[in-house]
């Protein structure tokens, strides 16, 4: 991996674009090249992967990833960045620019359609904080080919998508990701790896995707029942469930089929129990349709 952007490549090529970092967009660059090899390696990236990477920045980890992924969809929302990404990627990556594909739009908008060729496998990125959750959730819903990936994120959102049952941090991120994938963390990364320095720290979270819990049930059904339980986390599930269930009795009724304790709350279920929770409305209500 050669030919990697330090800090003063980042800061001549934001300089040379008129480009500064903006809160709005979440835009924190990565400037070190030891950081990028770690995310790179850490993402187990191999020739017959494409990697899809949202928020490309100035192309630092673009740079990375060129050389050891057969291609790279780079998503960027930013007009003037998504602009000079070829360039940087030419005059740093060599020949393996050719290899990169860039699309000027949101994240969270992008469908399997625009990002049909070559189909992405492999999601490795470094998330802008204020949207993390949503975009990793929404690639993983409209991008069925997709098998694993790496994103960095804030610490604090890295540690609620990799919690389990029963953590303090657990919560809607942590059973909406398991659903899709099983997910670790892969390590802290320093804020002075950045510009402008975040005053956090970031978190690496590697996943792996797998089949849903159960096919006899919709990711709909199943997610309104977490968001749900979650809602008023505080409260017993029989109580948390009553709206979606249309009643406490028939809140209770669902979790007894599904071998769920009225009296537990959604902090200690797993993605599993809240599939058989949507698998078990009563019939005739809205929860069962």
């Amino acid at each position: 991996m050669t030919g990697l952007l330090g800090p003063a490549e980042i800061r001549e090529l934001a300089a040379r674009l008129g480009v500064a970092p903006t809160k709005k967009l979440g835009q924190n660059f990565v400037h070190d090249p030891n950081t990028v090899r770690r995310i790179v390696t850490a993402a187990g990236l191999t020739p017959d992967d494409v990697a899809l990477e949202v928020g490309p920045g100035l192309g630092s980890l673009t740079v990375g990833l060129l050389p050891v992924a057969g291609h790279v969809h780079a998503v960027e929302i930013d007009p003037v960045l998504a602009g000079a990404l070829p360039e940087t990627a030419a005059r740093h990556a060599g020949a393996d620019a050719a290899r990169l594909t860039v699309h000027q739009a949101d994240a969270l908008r992008v469908d399997a359609a625009e990002l049909a060729d070559p189909p992405p496998t492999a999601l490795v990125a470094n998330l802008p904080y204020n949207v993390a959750v949503p975009v990793v959730l929404h690639l993983l819903a409209v991008l069925p080919t997709l098998r694993h990936g790496l994103v960095m994120v804030q610490k604090e959102v890295a540690d609620r998508l990799v919690a389990g049952p029963g953590s303090k941090v657990y919560g809607i991120p942590s059973v909406k990701l398991a659903w899709y994938a099983q997910a670790r963390s892969a390590g802290r990364v320093p804020p002075n790896v950045f510009w402008p320095v975040p005053n956090v720290d970031s978190g690496l979270v590697s996943f792996a995707c797998q089949e849903p819990p159960r096919g006899d049930v919709s990711r709909e059904r199943v997610f309104a029942v977490v968001d749900a339980a979650f809602a008023q986390r505080r409260k017993t599930l029989r109580a948390a469930l009553a709206g979606w269930a249309g009643g406490a009795d028939r809140a209770a009724e669902a979790l007894t089929a599904a071998g769920v304790d009225p009296g537990a709350r959604g902090e200690s279920l797993t993605v599993e129990q809240f599939a058989a929770i949507a698998a078990s409305a009563p019939v005739g209500t809205t929860a069962a349709k």
